[in-house]
């Protein structure tokens, strides 16, 4: 038994399946003698492929981000080029008769083991250069392998380092149970993936990749946070009832999709989803969302090719209004940085503390035709949203002073004037501020008179306030969201907008998380948004509340020092009203 992160809940048994950077089906057969030419050939045709894709790419983004920018690319041409590489993978297909897919995989695995060791930053990246190098020639061999495709029976546990978005795009149709991840935390990009799609996962289990083989039997403990490989019969049992217990939890409350979300004393609540692409939004629609209260549009880039452009962006942005609950959309402009970076936005930009550094809109500030071309896209989307009588919402992240709020209104009314001079539709777009950073909360009464709306994202709020990194297992401890000073600063900030009359909602995880909603709705909010596999069970858990029960519940739990003796207590009172829901919740 393991002990990790609990970062999405529920319980799930299946069949481990390891996955490195590459896809590699861990049952490759040895090549006969017919087919080592053709697997070389076969390398050879991705190699020009890929070369091919770093020239355009280098091209498109010199001329939409910068030449500077566009350097990476150039050194990823060369390390494709360089003699050295080509000669040890040629050498493996021949020698060793192995799918070029492996070769790839085991000189990943080779310069992985010699560069991890160095201390110095500058090689590390260059680690990072090798692998995106050596995954595109992998995705120009085959299609991204799946699970699917090996041999492997029944339900699957993935198990990995962290998730790339790529991977998870790549694992979008496979029957996956269960997530276990050596790095991350309950942010990573893993950790959303799973609680979109209602998977129990846990993050920072240091070294299970050592310790589990593809084939294993695993138990997935969302609650807790604990990881049992091959576990014996009598325990095994135990586990396949939970699990029981919870695939017909989720199927009981995914019966209220069509009910609306209301307390017992008649509050009216909107419940809206967090999404990453239009499956998602899709899910959102499945589940009961009233809306889409975070648009994540950073994936489009992580995922992308290269660049999307203007018009690339545009026909992502309708779609994800036409599949939408009420076609109504709060879209959140490129988040990109910390754990979450493409090759020409700053990856070579090392920093000592990237969550605090060159991200998000402070990158945006940086790159005006990228923001621009943002900005034009999704306002011309908010047409077709108000032809269909829904909305588009616009929604600004890691707003820090007022200076930046301004900033971004006139970008806005700079982008409104030339979509009229160039006679393109576009739609009114209400401007939004996503609170995460501590001193836009402690400026709050003067932020909100300049935005229409403010969004609260828990996620960075609480790793600021705590000075602890959430994707750092070892500070794990101190990133809570029921820590006592959280509490605090929410409380001031809904305090303020609900004064003011500021339309507020808070779309971080903890929206979605029972023991915090009672809280969050004790302070007076009725907007939320959470990941869609959620809503069902909040939208139950609400009809067991009156706001006047929540709010005592939030004066008692005001009243403890330390956050185990909030998470103790809100556990304690969790059970009481909704005794069906401990299966949801987690540690």
């Amino acid at each position: 038994m393991r002990k990790g992160i609990a970062v999405s809940p529920g319980v799930a048994i299946g069949t481990a399946y390891c996955l490195d950077q590459i896809f590699v089906d861990p049952h490759s057969k040895r090549l006969e003698d017919g087919e080592v030419t053709a697997e070389l050939a076969r390398y050879e045709k991705a190699r020009d492929k890929a070369a091919t894709d770093l020239v355009a790419l280098q091209k498109k983004v010199a001329a939409q981000v910068g030449r500077n920018e566009a350097a990476i690319f150039t050194v990823h041409e060369s390390i494709l080029r360089d003699s050295a590489f080509t000669k040890k993978v040629r050498r493996w297909i021949v020698d060793d008769r192995i799918p070029a897919q492996a070769a790839l995989h085991r000189f990943l695995e080779e310069y992985s083991s010699l560069f991890t060791q160095t201390k110095d930053e500058y090689l590390r990246e260059r680690l990072n250069d090798v692998r995106d190098v050596i995954v595109r020639i992998s995705q120009h061999l085959t299609e991204v392998l799946h699970p699917e495709q090996t041999s492997l029976a029944g339900p699957l546990i993935v198990v990995a380092d962290e998730l790339l978005p790529s991977q998870a795009v790549a694992l979008g149709k496979v029957d996956v149970h269960g997530i276990v991840t050596q790095a991350g935390s309950q942010t990573s990009h893993a950790a959303i993936i799973a609680r979109s799609r209602g998977i129990p996962a846990i993050s920072g289990v240091h070294g299970i990749l050592n310790q589990v083989k593809t084939g294993d039997t695993i138990v997935v403990d969302g609650r807790s946070g604990h990881v049992i490989v091959n576990p014996e019969p009598e325990s095994l049992s135990a586990f396949r009832k939970l699990e029981r217990e919870f695939f017909l939890l989720q199927d009981k409350l995914a019966e209220n999709r069509d009910q609306p979300a209301v307390t017992s004393d008649a509050i009216r609540l909107e419940l809206n989803a967090n999404i990453n692409n239009l499956a998602d939004a899709e899910s959102a629609v499945a589940m009961g969302a009233d809306g889409v209260g975070l648009y994540r549009t950073e994936y489009l880039y992580l995922t992308h090719p290269d660049v999307p452009d203007e018009e690339e962006q545009l026909k992502v942005y309708e779609q994800i209004v036409l599949a939408s609950p009420g076609h109504s959309v709060t879209i959140r402009t490129l988040d990109i940085g910390g754990d979450k970076t493409v090759a020409y936005l700053g990856r070579d930009q090392r920093e000592a503390n990237p969550f605090m550094g060159w991200r998000s809109v402070r990158l945006s500030f940086e790159h005006p035709h990228l923001f621009m071309t943002q900005i034009r896209a999704i306002m011309r989307a908010a047409a077709l949203a108000e032809e269909l009588g829904g909305e588009v919402r616009i929604l600004f992240p890691m707003i820090t002073t007022l200076e930046e709020m301004r900033r971004v209104r006139g970008i806005v009314r700079r982008a409104e004037k030339r979509l009229v001079e160039e006679g393109k539709p576009y739609g009114k777009t209400p401007v939004g501020l996503m609170l995460e950073v501590p001193a836009a909360a402690v400026s709050i009464d003067t932020l909100l008179e300049v935005v229409d709306f403010v969004s609260i994202g828990s996620n960075d709020l609480v790793q600021y306030l705590m000075a602890a990194d959430r994707d750092n297992p070892r500070v794990s401890h101190l990133c809570q969201p029921l820590a006592p000073p959280v509490l605090t600063v929410l409380s001031q900030v809904v305090r303020a907008c609900r004064r003011e009359k500021i339309p507020v909602t808070i779309c971080g995880e903890m929206a979605g998380q029972p023991r915090a909603f009672v809280l969050l709705l004790g302070m007076g909010l009725t907007r939320f948004s959470m990941s869609p596999a959620f809503i069902p069970s909040i939208k139950d858990l609400a009809a067991h509340l009156t706001q006047r029960q929540a709010a005592a519940i939030l004066r008692e739990a005001m009243e403890f020092k330390t956050t185990v003796r909030v998470q103790r207590f809100m556990a304690e009172q969790l059970l009481e009203i909704a005794p069906n829901l401990s299966l949801l919740d987690s540690d």
